[in-house]
């Protein structure tokens, strides 16, 4: 999907076209935090980081009116994915530091509804979070979900089939966290290319 002088074709995507792309999936590193003493070392490798794929997972509330508070936030490197249980580190309270970084770009689809869900665990000044689809927005593409986003693109489609599963429970599973893993993945990627053919328009 090219268009003139090489740069990605802004274009929409039907829900057929993207269904008929090839499914993509994060193939790296994949670092579940799911106790305290496991957060020092994490949050010293993101602080390293320049750009930060973003996102949350909550488990699903079926009941009109209510809702269950964040479960899991992802956070996607150069070189890794790293997926914090919060319930089981101890909320948000020791990632305060790199949310309310300016100097670290986080990147996500609803961003400013998840930064909210985390707030409601503990307070943080959010800082330097970028919300894809204003981005892409501005870049003229039409689809701007992350799985349109994805198809646009990267020329692939993600897999949604573990969204709505309990993402409350002790152990995640395999499904589970290629899943956090490829969406955080995703946004990092999303982000990249956004600001390549927002480059590319200026020379």
């Amino acid at each position: 999907m090219t268009g003139e002088e090489g740069t990605p074709a802004l274009l929409h995507l039907s829900r057929e076209e993207i269904n008929a792309l090839p499914l993509i999936c994060y193939e790296g590193t994949v670092r579940v935090v799911d106790a305290p003493a496991l957060l020092e070392n994490a949050i010293e490798v993101l602080r390293m980081e320049e750009i930060l794929g973003f996102d949350t997972e909550t488990r699903p509330c079926f009941r009109k009116g209510a809702s269950n508070p964040a479960s899991i936030l992802q956070l996607a490197g150069s070189r890794a994915v790293y997926l914090f249980q919060l319930q089981r580190v101890g909320g948000v309270g020791a990632l305060a530091g790199l949310l309310e970084d300016p100097r670290i770009v986080k990147a996500g689809v609803s961003v400013a509804r998840d930064v909210k869900e985390l707030q409601a665990l503990s307070p943080f000044e959010p800082a330097r979070f970028v919300d894809l689809a204003v981005l892409s927005t501005r870049a003229g593409i039409k689809n701007n979900g992350l799985r349109g986003l994805a198809a646009c693109l990267m020329g692939g489609r993600i897999s949604k089939s573990a969204k709505t599963s309990d993402w409350s429970r002790e152990r995640l599973s395999e499904s589970q966290v290629l899943y956090a893993a490829t969406d955080a993945w995703v946004s990092r990627e999303i982000y990249l290319r956004l600001i390549e053919i927002r480059t590319r328009s200026r020379t």
